[in-house]
């Protein structure tokens, strides 16, 4: 998702219901405030994952409940807008990658953690660097998890995705 918009509002993508990508709607939010260490982003491009698409279907609903309505996403990239008390790890003006686990990253606007979020990279696009977060830090999580040693060999097999 490109967020580009001159709403004063915050447009979520949201659904009321089980089902694939046709319970999908767009709502009118406010724009979010920052509470005490968060911070309220800006989204250039938002990703998805695999298991947003299960949890939006009901089949993860033992694992992960819904309630109504929910919004969609994790994963985003964008410009910190405003930030809460004890924030100091960005500030407004900051091009940041970073995740949501409130399932609402597909929005104009998203409020996190600070410690959800980390500087973009550099040379990456908006649109890249909106489905980044989560994969990526699967992937280095995987990766440290691992402890490879000098002249150890790594095979990556089917590395087309998160």
């Amino acid at each position: 998702m490109n967020s580009e918009s001159n709403s004063s509002g915050n447009q979520s993508v949201q659904y009321n219901q089980f089902g694939g990508t046709d319970v999908y709607y767009l709502a009118d939010l406010p724009v979010p405030s920052p509470g005490t260490g968060e911070v309220v982003v800006r989204v250039k491009a938002a990703g998805i994952n695999p298991g947003e698409t299960k949890i939006r279907s009901g089949a993860l609903q033992a694992i992960f409940p819904s309630t109504f309505p929910s919004g969609q996403g994790s994963d985003f990239a964008g410009i910190v807008e405003a930030v809460g008390q004890g924030v100091d790890r960005v500030r407004p003006g900051d091009e940041v990658i970073g995740f949501s686990d409130k399932r609402n990253s597909q929005a104009q606007y998203v409020v996190v953690d600070q410690t959800h979020l980390t500087p973009r990279p550099a040379g990456v696009s908006w649109e890249q660097a909106g489905g980044l977060f989560v994969a990526g830090s699967t992937a280095y999580a995987g990766v440290k998890a691992l402890a490879l040693k000098p002249g150890d060999l790594l095979i990556v097999a089917g590395a087309a995705g998160g």
